[in-house]
């Protein structure tokens, strides 16, 4: 049965790979760290094991890990990478053409196709897939098969693919994990009753009889979250909690589907707008050498708030239906 532990492991292996390469280049802080997270995705599952058996020590290693994490991202510098020279990189991508672009399209239609498929395929009478993460499981599946068929496309060996992950993941640096931390920081938020508050003081100022009042407080709610904490995954939690169940879809009928998927999309919009997220905003900005780091903002600003007024009217079209 596929499930995503398995990926964790691939993805462990890699980590530990992008680790020993920094090492042998005498990069000590970026092999420690990757080094350190390889640890925590191989054993994730053990922590988690040991922490509903009820012995807190793993996950004191891991807490440890964390700190040790954020200590060594101040030591990580971004450097060029070596990587093929540019009349060799054209070449190429002249001789490939539009092929370059199957293995990328392969991700988003695999992880639709498990996720809708996944459920139903058995062998011998077992699910071939977990039930559990079975989104996750998709997304890490559709990504494992692309690296394969970019192997395959551009007829190049696998450590060549681990070696250009490791180059990408080095030019990124600790801004690679924003994503996943600020994940768990909506997670954070929401346990800690972030959510409960934010329902309180938005009853005190709107009213809370009014859907679209709740649905304008909903959407801009999700943006501002956004902004401050760089990403949707971060916001989502906390605004769904505090708004989108107790008053959208519990007390107005909202459709939680439809509020929730939309509701995601307007909370990238402010992800568009903050340099929070580093990893979508400003590292790109030091990767093409602009002048203006936060020139990316400003080129997709407005992209951002037209794009938040649509969902609002989308959500006020489709979710009371």
């Amino acid at each position: 049965m596929l499930s995503i532990d398995q990926f964790y492991l691939l993805l462990a292996a890699f980590l530990a790979y992008a680790g020993w390469r920094n090492l042998r280049q005498h990069r000590y802080a970026h092999a420690a760290f990757w080094g350190l997270i390889a640890l925590l995705f191989a054993g994730g599952g053990h922590v988690l094991r040991a922490s509903k058996a009820g012995d807190p020590l793993p996950a004191q290693f891991a807490g440890a890990a964390v700190i040790a994490l954020a200590l060594l991202a101040t030591r990580m510098r971004r450097e060029p990478q070596d990587e093929a020279p540019e009349a060799e990189r054209l070449a190429s991508a002249l001789r490939l053409g539009h092929r370059l672009f199957l293995p990328a399209l392969l991700i988003p239609a695999l992880t639709i196709l498990v996720v809708v498929v996944g459920p139903h395929v058995s062998l011998g009478g077992t699910p071939l897939f977990a039930s559990t993460g079975l989104t996750l499981t998709g997304l890490a599946l559709a990504c494992t098969v692309s690296a394969l068929a970019a192997m395959v496309v551009t007829r190049q060996r696998a450590l060549q693919a681990a070696d250009e992950g490791r180059r990408l993941l080095d030019t990124l640096g600790w801004a690679a994990l924003l994503p996943l931390v600020l994940a768990t920081l909506g997670g954070v938020f929401a346990a800690s009753g972030v959510g409960e508050a934010v329902a309180s003081l938005v009853s005190m100022v709107i009213p809370a009889d009014s859907r679209m009042a709740c649905l304008l407080a909903f959407a801009l709610g999700m943006v501002v979250f956004t902004v401050i904490m760089g990403n949707a995954f971060a916001a989502f939690p906390v605004m769904m909690a505090g708004i989108g169940l107790p008053l959208l879809v519990q007390r107005h009928g909202a459709d939680p589907a439809i509020l929730g998927a939309i509701g995601m999309l307007t909370g990238y919009c402010g992800t568009l707008l903050t340099p929070m997220a580093a990893n979508f905003n400003i590292v790109p900005a030091v990767l093409l050498g602009l002048d203006d780091q936060y020139g990316v903002i400003r080129a997709q600003a407005a992209t951002g708030l037209w794009l938040m007024g649509t969902n609002v009217l989308l959500m006020a079209w489709l979710c009371f239906r």
